[in-house]
């Protein structure tokens, strides 16, 4: 063998034909393989409808037996606004598995041969960028399977009820197929496909515009004596999950203006909107192209720390789109990154590095 693990990073939502493509051309190289699942603790969503333990759960039921032992599955973080973390966590987590791997043997990870998968054509343009991002292990291309990809699966699975969904068995292992056919009939299969449709209903009401529309929001990121203020969202998209407050910027107001009224609005804080403004440490812009479901959103963060006053946290209550609004303690936060909405996790993160 030329190796003796692979790396084959992917989000797997869900598990296709062209996963087991890759994996099997990767088994062929090496002993083993190490399989990084991205977006291991996103929230739910239409992007990213599947939890890591079901995408290993996916996985598995498609491995044949005599893979099953060759092959290690582990998720990792997004880390959006932080390559070095991400980058970071991927080696970390290769190296605990390989430690784990060989602990009998008394051997350091280093001492094995280790190269990095994708799948991807001849061309530049087909290649899996990432892939660049670790140089230290020398990259394999895999071919691709024609006509499959998982965006195209999802929006089968979801769009109508699934009512086209039987297209795609070719697509996929029998025993995936099979797997989300059960999952169909799950109460979390309707709440993500109610929120589908609301994101295509949302996207039409765009669709003649003379270009794809770029929205621009606010979010306030809210800290007081090591709390960050949270709001429950009432309704679509992320009905249920955990925001920051924020919100559309309206068309007459400047943005440094639209945080503060949203964070009145939404959370109903007991702090005057003078002492708010007067309370920003840092703002940024985060533009991931992919941070939204709605369609390409900026949004501009403000960092706001609230010196402590002797009177305990300030009060708090939902309001306007929200259900519920509370202070969490950072270290209770996070914990929480599979129960917050789009970015917001780490748009935090990015901020509390700041401080």
């Amino acid at each position: 063998m030329k190796y003796d693990y692979l790396v084959f990073i992917g989000r797997f939502q869900p598990v296709h034909l062209g996963h087991l493509q890759v994996i099997e051309a990767a088994l062929g190289l090496s002993h083993k393989l190490i399989v990084i699942c991205g977006s291991a603790r996103q929230a739910r969503s239409p992007r990213n409808p599947f939890t890591l333990a079901e995408r290993e759960a996916m996985l598995r039921a498609a491995l044949p037996p005599a893979w099953q032992s060759r092959v290690f599955m582990v998720g990792c973080s997004d880390r959006m606004y932080n390559d070095q973390q991400w980058i970071t966590e991927v080696q970390n987590l290769v190296d605990k598995v390989i430690a784990v791997d060989t602990a009998s043997l008394g051997h350091r990870a280093a001492e094995f041969r280790v190269g990095i998968v994708g799948a991807g054509g001849g061309s530049p343009a087909r290649q899996v960028h990432y892939l660049e991002l670790f140089p230290q292990w020398q990259r394999e291309q895999a071919a691709e399977w024609p006509g499959v990809d998982a965006a195209t699966l999802r929006e089968a699975l979801f769009a109508q009820q699934g009512a086209h969904f039987a297209g795609c068995r070719d697509k996929l292992p029998t025993a995936v197929y099979e797997w989300l056919h059960r999952f169909r009939e799950l109460p979390v299969y309707a709440q993500i496909a109610a929120e589908h449709d609301y994101l295509q209903s949302f996207r039409r009401a765009w669709a003649d515009t003379p270009h794809p529309p770029t929205f621009v929001t606010v979010d306030a990121v809210v800290i007081h004596s090591g709390h960050v203020l949270l709001v429950k969202r009432r309704s679509l998209p992320g009905r249920g999950l955990w925001a920051l407050p924020g919100g559309f910027v309206a068309q007459d107001e400047p943005i440094r203006d639209a945080v503060i009224r949203e964070l009145k609005e939404e959370a109903r804080l007991k702090v005057p909107a003078p002492v708010l403004a007067g309370s920003i440490r840092a703002s940024r812009v985060f533009d991931h192209p992919q941070r939204s479901l709605r369609g390409r959103t900026i949004t501009h963060a403000f960092l706001i720390e609230l010196a402590p006053t002797g009177e305990g946290l300030p009060k708090v209550r939902g309001g306007d789109d929200s259900d519920r609004a509370q202070w969490v303690p950072l270290f209770e936060f996070n914990r929480m990154e599979e129960q917050l909405f789009e970015d917001h996790f780490y748009i935090v993160n990015w901020f509390l590095g700041q401080i």
